[in-house]
This record gives structure tokens, sequence and C-alpha cells, in this order.
């Protein structure tokens, strides 16, 4: 398999999770500004949405969007329990947490990207934002992870997207559970490993 991601980004989710999972992959890092893989490829010819993560089998069928991509990957290796079984009520609970993470969460830091964004308007959507931390972080303090107390698919999109926090001096500390979450998460082998991966390339 093959993973298409760019650095501090949400294709970091995936790229977590493969390596949670030990599977064989290859990086592939893509150029968000020129739509160029760093092997020379039109990144557009791959993904036509233009944006990673992509995910492409070894049979060239690619699959987008990262809440589908660490699914299918967590059902590879269903014994891993990253993914609660197809059809049960806790993974009806796991796409609840992917839905919200990547609607609220991950789609609230979005327009914060956006350096021309009125001072009026980044107000709004931070403090939309806060609104879904604070149900976040009332989720974490009551449990270690998201689903079925251990560590999931769900938590390594969840702290991805948090990891953007710093890039807009949002201060996390204000919701305790949150910075503890993140240290918990950061501290397993497969992040530090994906981080260094990342960092290195």
């Amino acid at each position: 398999m093959k993973l298409y991601y760019a650095p501090n980004t949400c294709s970091l989710s995936p790229h977590i999770v493969l390596r949670e999972l030990d599977l064989p992959f290859s990086l592939v890092r893509v150029n968000n500004q020129t739509k160029r893989t760093a092997d020379g490829q039109d990144f557009l010819a791959i993904n036509p949405k233009g944006y990673v993560a992509a995910l492409e089998r070894d049979d060239g069928q690619v699959l987008t969007e990262g809440p589908a991509i660490v699914q299918y990957l967590a059902d590879l290796k269903p014994h891993a329990g990253l993914a609660p079984a197809n059809g049960s009520w806790d993974r009806s609970r796991l796409q609840e947490w992917l839905n919200f993470i990547s609607a609220e969460i991950h789609g609230g830091f979005g327009p914060l990207f956006n350096r021309d964004l009125p001072a009026a308007a980044r107000q709004w959507w931070q403090a939309r934002l806060e609104k879904r931390l604070d149900y976040t972080a009332r989720a974490l303090a009551a449990h270690p992870y998201l689903i079925a107390d251990q560590f999931g698919v769900a938590d390594a999109y969840l702290y991805t997207v948090l990891r953007w926090a710093a890039l807009f001096d949002m201060d996390l500390a204000r919701w305790p559970a949150i910075p503890a979450y993140m240290t918990r998460i950061e501290a397993r082998p497969s992040v530090q490993a994906a981080l260094a991966a990342e960092a290195g390339a």
C-alpha cells in the first residue's frame, strides 16, 4: 500500500493507524501547493479532490477521506481492536465520533487557516470550535479514549486535528482532559514513529 500524505495535515491519522497495525506501506509526500508528489506524479490524477490523505492499494485502487481510510485499515486486522466490529453498536458510536471530529473539529479549524479571514469572523469560528472542544473535553474526562476505553482510529484522528490548536495560539490547557489525552496518545510508539517519519521526509 501507499499512503499519500503531507506533513501537518489530517493524513497523519491514517499514517498512525498503519504503524499501529504494523501493516506494510510506503509514504509518498504530496506538495499541497503544486499538487505534485515527491516522486513526480500528478497528485490530481491519483485523487481528483486534490487533498490528502489517499491510500492506494497494491491493486491500484485508491481510497480517500481519512475516516473511511482508517476504518478500512482497522478492518484489515480486526483482532487489533482499533475499530469495533461492523454492525455493532460500538461501531456506530465510532462512526458518530469520526463524523463529529470531521465536521465539527477538523471542519472547525478549516476557516482559521484562511489568513484573510476578518477578525470578527475568526472570533466567531474559534468560539464555535471551542464549544465543540467543551463537549470533547467532557467525554475525555470520563474515559481515557473515545471508544471502549482503548486506543482506536478515532483517537488517531482526534489527536491529529487537535495538534493544529498550537498554530492558532489556542491554549488547550483550559480543558485539562485534552492535554492529558494528547500526552497519552503522543507516548504511543506508532505516533512517535509517524511524527519522526514525517519530520524527516
